[in-house]
């Protein structure tokens, strides 16, 4: 099943027109999102014509992660929205990388999904659960067993779902260590887009998911092509490539490219390594 047509901002036309008011648009600070670990700021991009509602995040308001010494999250959030434009899936907003009235940061489509915060309620808007048992049910996927206060276990599951499934995959391939339930958006056009994509990327594996239902089995016939087409594209001297290689470090590219090979010689979703917590913290 393919994904739906992302639906432009009012007064853009295309995507690429998106990127263009994104990249070269005045940016008005409207205000900050609370409850960011990072600088969040809500701001209305404009030119042309068309004001675009969006997401700025300065690299000044980076805190320091040890683990992640080379280079900033924003170029992270950036690649991340390239290699996800790649698969042709479109599981990011639009992200790109520029000038702002704090310096330097990323500036995404802002996704109203009926949350004022930006973030998806703690079921994940109908994608995750909490359910009694230890039976997922039908429609549902098992992650593991949560804590739910007085001695009481409840067992986390989310949806068997076509465009989580997507996200896995694109999760496996950036090695995204922060995928929790509040970075999951359906978005008013159909879509399900993946936000906060800053702890990206890193040469050792640091996949930290809530989507571990598919752990182990095959990968689908949709994914497989991708990923097939992901690899051309990552071939060096190709668009995609070239940058990327201006975002990450060239260990980093390298690494990507080893993920897309080992996911399409094993032909099935990655398990936990064991080495690194599965599950984010806060999972929500």
């Amino acid at each position: 099943m393919p994904p739906p047509e992302r639906l432009p901002a009012p007064g853009v036309k295309a995507t690429g027109e998106l990127e263009e008011v994104l990249a070269k648009g005045e940016l008005t600070v409207v205000g900050r999102i609370p409850g960011a670990s990072n600088a969040v700021l809500l701001c209305t991009a404009t030119y042309g014509g068309a004001d675009v509602d969006c997401v700025y995040k300065p690299v000044k308001g980076e805190r320091p992660l040890w683990d992640f010494p080379d280079g900033n999250l924003a170029r992270r959030e950036v690649a991340a929205y390239l290699v996800s434009e790649a698969t042709g899936w479109g599981l990011v907003p639009p992200t790109v990388l520029r000038d702002g009235p704090y310096g330097e940061g990323m500036v995404q489509q802002w996704i109203e999904s009926g949350h004022g915060d930006g973030e998806a309620e703690a079921d994940g808007s109908g994608l995750l659960a909490l359910v009694e048992g230890e039976e997922a049910g039908e429609g549902w996927k098992p992650v593991g067993f949560a804590d739910v206060g007085e001695g009481r276990t409840a067992l986390l599951v989310h949806a068997d779902d076509p465009r989580l499934r997507r996200l896995s995959v694109l999760d496996a391939v950036i090695n995204n260590g922060d995928r929790k339930g509040g970075h999951l958006l359906p978005g008013p056009d159909g879509r399900l887009y993946g936000i906060d994509h800053g702890v990206s990327f890193h040469v050792e594996d640091k996949l930290r998911t809530l989507l571990w239902g598919w752990a182990g089995e095959p990968l689908t016939d949709e994914a497989q092509e991708v990923l097939g087409l992901l690899q051309g594209r990552l071939a060096a001297g190709e668009a995609l490539a070239t940058r990327l290689a201006e975002l990450i470090t060239p260990a980093e590219l390298a690494a990507v490219r080893a993920r897309v090979a080992r996911l399409l010689r094993t032909g099935v979703h990655p398990k936990p390594s064991g080495q690194w917590p599965a599950i984010p913290w806060p999972p929500v």
